[in-house]
Formats: structure tokens, sequence, C-alpha cells
């Protein structure tokens, strides 16, 4: 996990933008911020240096009471979601305090965007790994299937990690060194170059470098 201060966002959806030359660049267009700080730890007391965040405006009358007692310390209703981030410096953040998009991030950035990848269901091993499959003619009775997995006599079972069908997808992403096409400060927007993990309404880390 990176040790970076960074922002909750959620995904929008993808587009297309045009630079100074005219050339299309794909884009993931996310929604950042703005973050509440909700708690600051510290090696001193939590064992690690870092702060606690919320996204995602929650009503008052959806929040629980041992929650919104955690919330009323930093003067907030409460939020849907709520992550930490890994800081140097602790100190230098209060609870209560508010984090927005140009805070962190500006236009030609390179930052990293943690996600969870969409969920496939159950898959066999073409889709899940890649398996070229056997020949597809009537005659052939191999078409789809793994193929032998095990061995014989020994050691007699399937050795662990083999690439079997299974679930697929709904893995944490972590997409490294992404470029900042564009920041609106406007509208809490940020744009990024190339797809993200995640469905659309996602929740999203964006970490600085």
């Amino acid at each position: 996990m990176p040790k970076t201060m960074g922002l909750l966002g959620k995904k929008i959806g993808m587009t297309r933008v045009y630079n100074e030359m005219g050339a299309v660049i794909p884009v993931t267009v996310i929604e950042a911020g703005p973050c509440k700080v909700l708690q600051v730890k510290s090696q001193a007391k939590e064992g690690y240096n870092a702060i606690q965040v919320g996204f995602g405006d929650k009503k008052a009358q959806r929040v629980n009471k041992p929650a919104a007692g955690h919330f009323k310390k930093a003067d907030t209703d409460g939020y849907y979601h709520i992550r930490e981030f890994r800081v140097e410096n602790p100190e230098e953040y209060q609870a209560g305090q508010e984090i927005n998009l140009v805070d962190l991030f500006k236009t030609g950035d390179i930052i990293d965007v943690q996600g969870v990848s969409q969920g496939k269901g159950f898959q066999g091993v073409m889709k899940r790994h890649g398996f070229k499959g056997g020949p597809s003619g009537h005659g052939s009775k191999f078409h789809r299937r793994p193929g032998s997995i095990g061995m014989s006599a020994w050691p007699g079972r399937v050795v662990k990690g083999k690439k079997l069908p299974g679930r697929m997808g709904t893995d944490t992403v972590l997409r490294k060194n992404v470029l900042v096409v564009d920041v609106r400060e406007d509208d809490n927007i940020i744009l990024v170059k190339g797809p993200i993990p995640g469905s659309k309404q996602s929740l999203l880390k964006l970490y600085t470098k």
C-alpha cells in the first residue's frame, strides 16, 4: 500500500478529450473529493501514522449512534465511505479539516489510482487465464476444458496455484503512473489518461506520488 497522501473519489465513466495537436486522448472521469479528515492517527497512540477521511455525504438519520459520535468529533453528519491514508507527518492534519482536489493534484501530475475490478462471476480457464482450448471441430470432445491437472503416483495431488476455473474479477487493483490530463476545480472532476479498474460509481483511491 502506498504510504502517500491521497483522496477518495468515484468513477463517473470514460470519454475522450483532444490535446493541442488535435490527437484523441481516452480519459476516465473521476469525481474526487472533497474529503474531510475524521481522525488523525499517530505512531505513539495507534502504532502508525495515518489520517482517516470520509467521502460521500450521508444524512444524519442514516447514521447509527456509535458512528454519529465518531463523526461528531470532526463536526460532520456522516459519510458513506471511510478510508485511511498513511502519511509521514500526521501533525499537519486535524479532525474536521477539509481536503480538496486542487490541494493535491494538478494537470500533468503522475499519480496512482486504486479500485476494485469489475466482477465477472464464475469463469472457465479460457476466459480467466487465457487458455487456448482444444480443436473446434465436431469430432473433438475437448473444446474449453482445462485438460490434465494433476500427477499420478507421486505426489498424487493437484499442486497449489494451479490455473483452474473459478471466481474472476472483484480484485483490488492498483494502477500506477497514471497521467492527470485535466483538473476541473469547480466540479471536483479529475480526468486521468486511460482506463481505471472498477464499474461506474465505484469507489476509487487516488494517491499522490
